[in-house]
C-alpha cells in the first residue's frame, strides 16, 4: 500500500476537525494506518513554535517573522512525521499545510504567493498533499463559529477584513491549483461533505 497524504484547509470555523475525524475512520476501514497532524504543530519542536505564533501577547510580530516561523514548524513536521509515514505506506491527514501559509501570509498579509512557495521550498522537502480539501465558508460565519467554541488566539483575533482576505485567498488558490485543491461548501451537512470527500479519493485508495 502506497502512502497517502491529504490536507484539510479552510478559514477558521469551517469544520475541518469534524471532517478529519470522519476521514480518519474511513481510511482506517480501508486498511490504512492513519497519522493525524496539524499545522503549526505535530512535533515537540513544531508545537513550541506554534505557541509563539499564536500567542496573542505577540501582536508586534512582523509578517516575515510569522512566515518564517510557520515554515520552520513545517520543516520539522515534514522531516519527523510526514515523510517517514508516507515512506512506510501510512496515510497522513494534516489540519492545514503549506496552502495556509500561501493564503494567510502570501495573500492576506500581502507577502506574495511566490514568496511563500519559495521560502517553503526548503521546508517541504519535495512533499505535497495528494489531495487538498478546502472547506469554503464566509469569514463572518467562520468567526461566529469560533467565538462559540473557545478563546481566540492571535491569528483568530485578526480583523474581519483580514479574515475576508483569507476566505477569498483560498478561493483564488483553488482556481490556481484545481488539479489538487477541491473546494466544498462548508455550509452543507456534515455527512454530505464527508460523502463528497470519500467520492473524490476512492479511485486512488480502492484497488
Amino acid at each position: 500500500m502506497e502512502g497517502l497524504f491529504i490536507s484539510m484547509e479552510g478559514p477558521d470555523g469551517a469544520g475541518k476537525t469534524t471532517q478529519i475525524e470522519l476521514l480518519n475512520k474511513y481510511l482506517s476501514e480501508q486498511g490504512y494506518e492513519v497519522i493525524i497532524t496539524r499545522e503549526p504543530g505535530g512535533t515537540r519542536i513544531s508545537e513550541a513554535i506554534r505557541g509563539i505564533i499564536l500567542n496573542k501577547d505577540f501582536n508586534e510580530m512582523n509578517d516575515v517573522t510569522e512566515l518564517l516561523l510557520y515554515a520552520a514548524a513545517r520543516a520539522q513536521l515534514v522531516a519527523e512525521v510526514i515523510k517517514p509515514a508516507l515512506s512506510s505506506g501510512k496515510a497522513v491527514i494534516s489540519d492545514r499545510f503549506v496552502d495556509s501559509s500561501v493564503v494567510y501570509q502570501g495573500i492576506a498579509r500581502g507577502l506574495g504567493i511566490n514568496t511563500v512557495y519559495d521560502v517553503n521550498s526548503y521546508a517541504l522537502q519535495g512533499v505535497m498533499p495528494h489531495f487538498t480539501f478546502l472547506l469554503d465558508l464566509p469569514a463572518e460565519a467562520g468567526l461566529a463559529r469560533k467565538k462559540k467554541q473557545a478563546e481566540l488566539d492571535r491569528m483568530e483575533m485578526q480583523t474581519l477584513d483580514f479574515h475576508k482576505k483569507v476566505a477569498e485567498g483560498y478561493r483564488k488558490l483553488a482556481e490556481l491549483y484545481s488539479d489538487r485543491i477541491f473546494m466544498i461548501d462548508a455550509s452543507l451537512p456534515v455527512d454530505t461533505i464527508h460523502g463528497i470527500i470519500k467520492d473524490r479519493i476512492k479511485g486512488m485508495i480502492e484497488v
